[in-house]
């Protein structure tokens, strides 16, 4: 990846982790440690990679994203924010009653978002339904989608996963946030999908396994993902839940809590710090 881009897309990157804990604090709820995790290959899709307006949201020649974890709406908001699909300083009304911004994300109210999640699962079997759709359309859309990797603990993913090889959706990418934690723990301890990698390839998917706060390597997957022909794409990324935020890394108990002001000063303080270093570099 050219260094520019990278240290832009970085500095991207930075500026919606801000906006996930500015969010999350405002409410007084909400699920930062997802989302903090997934910020990077979101940054990377809306900012470098797919194909989508602001000024036209629901184009139809546009390229689709659906967030299965829908739980993370925190990270997706704020990229569309960053993006410019509605004013940042929005993000600060996150899951008030009177706020489209509510605690998972609502097809139809928040602009850029393409499908309404939350039952984990469903996600991905709608992404399936836009790819198939694009398929039988001869239309030259992508589609994208996110999933935790509690959440392939749902049966429903891999009935989903199934029927995307039946069809041979190689418009289709899901991406595995592999971080090894959800609301309960380990993801060994509750119920292992292990292995990840080995499973979707059993289903029939061509198989990329990556570093998820790597931007080369997100960039390589992504690349690589157009070049299959026949079968859908899983891209399993490895992260760290509350990525950036020294008191949320790796913390199950980050799943779904909001910081207090102290916590929300040291988190924005440490985020700031990181995103001095980036622009003193492009100097």
């Amino acid at each position: 990846m050219d260094n520019q881009l990278k240290r832009k897309l970085q500095i991207d990157a930075v500026n919606v982790r801000m906006g996930i804990i500015e969010g999350v604090y405002n409410a007084k709820c909400g699920h930062p440690g997802g989302s903090l995790g997934l910020t990077d290959t979101l940054t990377y899709l809306y900012m470098a990679r797919m194909n989508v307006s602001p000024d036209n949201p629901n184009e139809p020649s546009r390229d689709r994203f659906v967030l299965s974890k829908g739980h993370n709406a925190p990270v997706l908001y704020s990229v569309l924010a960053h993006r410019g699909f509605f004013p940042v300083d929005e993000l600060k009304t996150l899951r008030r009653i009177d706020s489209r911004l509510q605690g998972h994300p609502v097809m139809g109210k928040v602009p850029g978002v393409d499908f309404s999640t939350g039952s984990l699962g469903q996600g991905i079997s709608a992404a399936c339904g836009m790819a198939l759709a694009g398929k039988l359309d001869n239309a030259s859309y992508r589609v994208y989608t996110a999933l935790g990797d509690g959440e392939i603990q749902e049966g429903q993913v891999w009935e989903a996963a199934m029927f995307a090889a039946h069809y041979g959706l190689d418009n289709l990418v899901a991406v595995i946030d592999n971080n090894n934690l959800q609301i309960d723990g380990k993801i060994t301890e509750v119920m292992s999908p292990y292995p990840i990698d080995e499973k979707f390839k059993a289903f029939g998917w061509h198989v990329i396994c990556i570093d998820g706060h790597n931007f080369d390597e997100i960039e390589a997957a992504f690349n690589e993902a157009e070049t299959v022909s026949g079968k859908p794409v899983a891209i399993i990324q490895k992260t760290i839940k509350g990525k950036n935020v020294s008191f949320m890394e790796d913390k199950a108990a980050w799943h779904g809590a909001a910081p207090n002001e102290e916590q929300y000063n040291i988190a924005m303080s440490e985020l700031q710090v990181i995103l001095d270093e980036l622009q003193k570099g492009g100097e």
